[in-house]
């Protein structure tokens, strides 16, 4: 690790861009918790190493193994006096030897542009792998991180295992499920998601080795299918599903229903489906 000396209108996200890492990474490491004393010094870790936060039950012994290093590794690169550990606190875990000790990962420098979600997919891995690999808390990515993946084989076609979806107006976690024949907890797992909840424009991966997208509905329902038709309203300024439903002569939850709404929140210019005609 290296030191940096706190310059005037420095800050731990413009420190952290700098160097290549994370401003959590260096509150970490620093047991920063206020503002930043111009001419202090803080500790940058180097490209080769990552941060780890101690856990229950673990020990320097268990995390050399881990990471495929040795105690005296970990020792070294945090100056400790004793093996003794506490939960919470910090290690930073050199990376160098983990990887020329072991061929099944790869380091990957974060670019301008990356998030976890396309990595994972580049490399046939998880976004929950990475992080766990990775002790990352959460998706936030530094341009210069170095991360460590532990990429699949994905000479078998793996890639059609996995789909990409970008969520559209309307669409819920519920409904998107249904679409590619999985259920919302698999996308909730698959996309480290901690809530249903979704954004307009965000992108899901869809896994689920038995989904192959149909040519037609029909295909999902069979030959003498035919599609229900709605009677359909948009939404306008001052709406509300209890008015909605009061004027149609239905429920709220019917309407939820009907469009896979996880809430009542409706936006002006939203169609609504109301009855099944």
């Amino acid at each position: 690790m290296q030191t940096y000396i706190i310059q005037k209108g420095d800050t731990l996200c413009g420190i952290a861009k700098q160097f290549g890492t994370t401003a959590n990474t260096l509150k970490e490491i620093n047991n920063i918790s206020g503002v930043l004393t111009p001419g202090n010094s803080i500790l940058i870790p180097s490209s080769n190493m990552m941060t780890y936060t101690i856990e229950k039950g673990d020990s320097i012994y268990s995390i050399a193994q881990k990471y495929n290093i040795t105690p005296e590794e970990i020792i070294a690169a945090n100056n400790l006096k004793s093996t003794n550990l506490e939960i919470g606190k910090t290690l930073m875990i050199p990376l160098t030897t983990t990887i020329s000790n072991n061929d099944d990962y790869i380091k990957y420098t974060v670019k301008e542009g990356d998030n976890l979600y396309e990595i994972a997919k580049k490399y046939g891995t998880t976004v929950n792998d990475i992080k766990k690999l990775n002790n990352l808390q959460n998706d936030n990515l530094a341009i210069n991180q170095t991360l460590i993946i532990k990429p699949n084989d994905t000479s078998n076609s793996t890639n059609n295992l996995q789909n990409t979806y970008t969520v559209k107006k309307g669409d819920s976690i519920y409904s998107i499920a249904k679409k590619f024949n999985t259920t919302p907890e698999t996308i909730i797992d698959a996309n480290n998601l901690t809530s249903p909840l979704l954004t307009i424009g965000q992108q899901l991966i869809i896994s689920n080795n038995s989904y192959t997208p149909p040519t037609s509905i029909k295909e999902c329902f069979g030959t003498s299918y035919i599609p229900p038709s709605y009677e359909t309203y948009t939404v306008k300024k001052g709406d509300n599903l209890y008015s909605i439903a009061k004027k149609y002569g239905t429920t709220v939850e019917e309407i939820k229903n009907l469009n896979n709404l996880t809430t009542n929140d409706l936006e002006i210019g939203q169609k609504l489906n109301i009855k099944e005609i």
